[in-house]
C-alpha cells in the first residue's frame, strides 16, 4: 500500500513544512490503549525494516503474530514530538502477517523516524508496543553519500551462533552509519539445512540457533518464509535493519542452488517442479523485504533506485529471465543465451541513457568474468555469465551488447558491484587486454559473504579483459566458517563536493583490506 502525504502543490517539502502541515492535513499522534499483559496484544515479531529510499520517501516493513493493522507514525525528530499517524494497513495470514507501506512526499536529505505498532483486527482497542526505526531520504543536493554492499547469508550450514557473536558482519557495517545497504542476493539459503552443531576442523563445535523449518530444504511457502525469518532472529541483523535501509535483489539460493528452468532437483526434494518452487520462493521474498513493487509486472526485481544527483543504482535480476544452465556456447543471441533477457536489457539501456547522476552503479548479483560451473564437481555447465577464454559466447553476448552500448552512447562513470562467489576482489576491465574490445575501461568490485562459508578464488575469463587488482579468498581450504574471520563487505563513499568515489573492501572485523578512489568523468 502507498501512503501519500499531500504536498498541496509544492514540488519540494522542507522539514519545517513537513511538521507544520500535520494539523492542516488532519493527522494526529496516535492514542494507544494497552491491555495489562503484552501477550494479549499483537506484537512486532521480527523487527522493522525500511528500503528502496529515494528523495521523497521509502518503504517501511514489519510483521506481527496475528491478523492486525500496521499503524505507522513518522517524524523528523526521534522524540516524535510532531508525529503524523498514517492510515493503517492490514497484516493478514495470506502474507504471513507481514505488511509494508510506501511513504511518499517526505523532505529530501532528511532523517525520518518511524514508529510501528499493530492493532488487533478483532479487537480494535487492543494495540501492541511500538518499535522504532529510521532512514534518511536521498539528498536533492550534492551531499556525501555512503553505502555498503555484499551478499550471502546463513549459507553452508553456518547459522546464528550466539557464542560467536551472531552475524558479526552486520555489526561491522552498522558502525559506518551507511545511507543504505545494497544486498546483492543469496539473502537466504533455502536449500541449506541449519543443524544444531557443526564440528570445526580444530575439533571445536559451532553451535547454531535452530528452528524446525531449517531442518530440511525449503519446499512449501511457509518453509521459504521461515528461512527469511530465521535471519531476523539475529540481534545484529535486526539492529541494522532498524537503522539502515535495504536495496535488495535475489540470486539462486532464495530458491535452490544454481536454479534455472533446466534445474534437476536432488533427492532431498519431494517437490520436483522448479517453477513451482521458484514461484513460492518469489512470493516469500517479496513479502519479507521493503521493496517498491512494480504495478507493471508484479514480482519484478529489476528496478532503478535514484539516490540524488550523485548516484543511481540499477538493480538487475539474473534469475527470473535466464535460459537453462547448459553449455551456453552460442555465437548468436537467442533464448538459450538469455541471462537478464531482452526486456530487462532494453530497460537497462534506457535507464542508463536517462540517468543524470554522476555515478551509475550496476548491481549484478553475479560477477561478469568469474567462471561459475553449474556442476562444480565435474566442471560442467554454465551458472554465471563467463563461458571461458575467447570471444563472447552465450550469455556473454548480453554483456558485450551493454558494454558496447555504454561506449557508443557516451555513458560515463559506470561501476559494477556484485557478490555470489563468497570472497572479495577488485577487477579492472581493460579493453586493451580483452578479446572483445568495444568498451570503455571500468571497475567491478566483488564482496561477501556476510555470513556463510568462504570459498574461492574462481577462474577468470579473459573475454572482457579483467585484471585482478586485489583478491582475498581461502585458497586451498574451502568453506571456512564465519569464526575464521573471512567474511567480507564493501563500503562506497562518494564525496559531495568533488564527486570522487572511494571503494573499500573490508572484513567482518572492519579491517580495511584494500581501497581505491575513482575520479568522475565530467560531461
Amino acid at each position: 500500500m502507498t501512503v501519500k502525504i499531500p504536498r498541496k502543490g509544492f514540488r519540494g517539502l522542507s522539514r519545517r513544512r513537513f511538521l507544520s502541515t500535520a494539523a492542516a492535513t488532519g493527522f494526529t499522534t496516535l492514542a494507544m490503549p494497552y491491555l495489562s499483559r503484552a501477550a494479549d496484544r499483537p506484537m512486532v515479531t521480527h523487527g522493522v525494516q525500511s528500503g528502496d529510499v529515494g528523495t521523497d520517501g521509502g518503504v517501511v516493513w514489519s510483521r506481527t503474530d496475528r491478523p492486525a493493522q500496521m499503524m505507522v507514525e513518522v517524524d523528523t525528530v526521534e522524540s516524535f514530538a510532531n508525529a503524523r499517524a498514517l492510515p493503517p494497513i492490514a497484516a493478514l495470514p495470506e502474507t504471513d502477517y507481514t505488511a509494508k507501506m510506501l511513504i511518499e512526499n517526505l523532505p529530501a536529505g532528511q532523517d525520518i523516524f518511524y514508529r510501528v505498532r499493530f492493532r488487533d483486527l478483532s479487537h480494535t482497542d487492543v494495540v501492541g508496543e511500538p518499535v522504532v526505526g529510521r532512514f534518511r531520504t536521498a539528498p536533492a543536493d550534492r551531499r556525501d553519500v555512503s553505502f555498503v554492499w555484499g551478499g550471502d547469508v546463513a549459507g553452508q550450514g553456518w547459522g546464528i551462533n550466539p557464542d560467536d557473536g551472531g552475524m558479526v558482519t552486520y555489526a561491522a557495517m552498522h558502525k559506518h552509519r551507511p545511507d543504505f545497504l545494497l544486498h546483492s542476493g543469496d539473502t537466504i539459503y533455502a536449500d541449506g539445512v541449519i543443524a544444531p552443531e557443526v564440528k570445526l576442523a580444530d575439533g571445536k563445535i559451532w553451535k547454531n540457533m535452530t528452528i524446525p523449518e531449517k531442518a530440511k530444504v525449503a519446499e512449501t511457502l511457509d518453509e521459504y518464509r521461515a528461512a527469511h525469518k530465521y535471519n531476523l532472529l539475529d540481534n545484529n541483523v535486526r539492529a541494522f535493519n532498524a537503522d539502515v535501509p535495504i536495496f535488495v535483489q535475489w540470486d539462486d539460493h532464495e530458491v535452490t542452488n544454481n536454479w534455472s528452468i533446466s534445474k534437476h532437483l536432488p533427492d532431498t526434494y519431494k517437490v520436483r517442479d522448479i517453477t513451482l518452487l521458484a514461484a513460492r520462493a518469489s512470493r516469500a521474498f517479496h513479502e519479507m523485504y521493503p521493496m517498491r513493487e512494480s504495478i507493471v509486472e508484479p514480482g519484478r526485481v529489476y528496478r532503478t533506485l535514484n539516490y540524488g544527483p550523485l548516484l543511481d543504482v540499477f538493480m538487475l535480476d539474473e534469475r527470473s529471465y535466464r535460459g537453462g544452465n547448459g553449455p551456453n556456447l552460442q555465437t548468436s543471441y537467442g533464448p538459450d543465451a538469455y541471462f537478464i533477457g531482452p526486456d530487462q536489457l532494453a530497460w537497462l539501456k534506457r535507464a542508463l541513457l536517462n540517468s543524470r547522476a554522476t555515478w551509475k552503479v550496476i548491481a549484478s548479483d553475479m560477477p561478469l568474468s568469474l567462471i561459475v560451473y553449474d556442476d562444480g564437481a565435474n566442471r560442467k555447465g554454465s551458472e554465471a555469465f563467463a563461458q571461458g577464454d575467447g570471444p563472447p559466447r552465450g550469455r556473454e553476448l548480453e554483456i558485450a551488447d551493454i558494454l558496447r552500448f555504454i561506449k557508443t552512447a557516451g555513458i560515463t562513470n559506470t561501476v559494477w558491484l556484485t557478490a555470489d562467489v563468497h570472497y572479495t576482489a577488485a577487477h579492472y576491465y581493460n579493453p586493451d587486454k580483452a578479446q572483445f574490445q568495444e568498451f570503455e575501461p571500468f571497475w567491478e568490485f566483488v564482496s561477501g559473504p556476510f555470513h556463510a562459508g568462504t570459498f574461492g578464488p574462481n577462474e577468470l575469463d579473459n573475454t572482457f579483459g579483467p585484471e585482478v587488482k586485489f583478491v582475498k579468498a581461502p585458497g586451498e581450504k574451502q568453506n571456512l566458517p564465519p569464526s575464521d574471520g573471512m567474511q567480507f563487505f564493501g563500503h562506497v563513499q562518494i564525496e559531495g563536493k568533488t564527486g570522487r568515489m572511494t571503494v573499500t573492501l573490508r572484513d567482518r572485523a572492519d579491517t580495511a583490506l584494500w581501497s581505491t578512489t575513482l575520479d568522475p568523468k565530467l560531461g
